[in-house]
């Protein structure tokens, strides 16, 4: 008999062995709390570094919506959508969750080798303690939103509660991509460097500030591509239960539905795989 066999008769199992994928999600749930106060702890970290704390993270949101909003207001003259100011500051705030899903859960292993190396859990933790942060931080982001668009005179209505499913969607999507993205880095360090760019890019074709029916107009066949753009079409979402006159086609849900299953499922296998890989991060 084999020293494996002897070790698979008595129980024993290889430091750092991927479980299989039913345990590995058993062994994250298990650990929620730890996930949670994870999060609760960064974002009161954050908080404390900066001189006006939760302020700050409602003020950066506000200030690139104010200067994206005049410059590409003045830079789309007639082309603009109807109730621009509050177009652009749904499109800023609600891309700022995406963005710093994005990029925070490239950093997520890299970023905590000490603890990846020096503790036994599902390293799945950590990048789903990165997107649980950003959602905590988004919900203040919510409330000024609201605040703005009451402000800039959008009505009140009923269907401004349809933000909240609409948010555990685009939670589901942004935990797909920092988990894709966290394994990426693991495997090629630079590609944090090139993150920033492929925000930009996302950030610059996927309507946070321009209305596609009335920019690409001439170019039928680039409007039916952005029809299954998730990002456009969680946008489109939000600002047509928000804004007093956005229509929007209810199969958007559809499609925004199956790009958060069908990433989020591609994200954990692919993360998956490489759980051994990342107990040897350096």
């Amino acid at each position: 008999m084999t020293v494996a066999e002897e070790a698979e008769k008595y129980g024993l199992h290889r430091v750092g062995a991927r479980p299989s994928l039913v345990d590995y999600l058993k062994q994250t749930w298990s650990r929620r709390e730890f996930i949670y106060e994870l999060a609760k702890a960064r974002v009161q970290s954050q908080n404390d570094r900066n001189r006006l704390g939760m302020i700050w993270v409602v003020l950066k949101p506000t200030f690139n919506a104010l200067m994206y909003g005049m410059i590409f207001g003045v830079l789309q003259g007639a082309n603009k959508p109807p109730e621009f100011p509050v177009f652009v500051v749904i499109g800023v705030f609600l891309f700022e969750f995406f963005t710093t899903s994005m990029n925070g859960g490239a950093k997520s292993i890299t970023g905590n080798t000490a603890l990846v190396q020096s503790l036994a859990f599902p390293r799945l933790s950590l990048p789903v303690a990165q997107v649980t942060q950003n959602l905590l931080t988004l919900v203040p982001m919510l409330g000024v939103m609201f605040l703005y668009a009451l402000i800039l005179g959008t009505t009140p209505k009923w269907s401004w509660f349809m933000i909240i499913p609409l948010v555990l969607l685009f939670s589901v999507f942004n935990m797909g991509v920092a988990l894709i993205c966290a394994r990426i880095t693991v495997h090629i360090r630079d590609f944090t460097n090139i993150l920033p760019l492929i925000g930009r890019v996302l950030f610059y074709t996927s309507g946070v500030l321009f209305s596609v029916d009335r920019i690409l107009n001439q170019w039928p066949w680039m409007i039916a591509v952005f029809d299954f753009h998730p990002l456009y079409q969680t946008l489109s979402i939000a600002r047509a239960m928000i804004m007093n006159d956005s229509p929007y086609d209810p199969m958007a849900w559809l499609i925004v539905g199956a790009w958060a299953i069908a990433t989020l499922a591609f994200g954990l296998i692919y993360f998956w795989k490489a759980e051994e890989r990342y107990g040897r991060a350096d």
